[in-house]
């Protein structure tokens, strides 16, 4: 099936990642889960953050960077670097990392911990707790 040139297309999947997290057809070790959570969540940070100097800087009536303290104007170049590099990204990724955020949350997986109807002997075999002792 082809697909349209013209249509718009998203690097952004994340309502895809989170029905397959809730099927249970897409999971992660829960360390793994958890470092992806926290890269996520520093990311989207930085994104916000982007957002955030956008939103004030277009709201500077005489915007000269030259007037700014350094670190700031390093911030705000960055800033208005990447929205010109890719317009509207930034926005998309603030909507979109939540939802790959609580992808993560329902793909982690606990390891198994001991089955708690059974019971391990010092030479290592198993055998089944009885339910009620006699």
């Amino acid at each position: 099936m082809p697909t349209d040139p013209d249509a718009p297309s998203s690097p952004f999947a994340g309502e895809l990642l989170l029905a397959l997290a809730r099927q249970g057809r897409f999971t992660l070790d829960a360390a793994r889960a958890d470092q992806a959570i926290a890269e996520l969540e520093r990311t989207l940070s930085a994104v916000r953050a982007r957002l955030r100097i956008l939103r004030i800087w277009g709201h500077v009536p005489f915007q000269r960077v030259d007037e700014i303290p350094d670190d700031l104007a390093l911030d705000v170049i960055d800033a208005v670097f990447a929205d010109q590099l890719a317009p509207g990204r930034l926005e998309l990724a603030a909507t979109e990392f939540p939802t790959y955020v609580e992808a993560l949350r329902h793909a982690r997986q606990v390891p198994p911990g001991p089955d708690p109807t059974s019971t391990v002997d010092p030479t290592g075999d198993e055998s089944s707790r009885a339910e009620d002792p006699p």
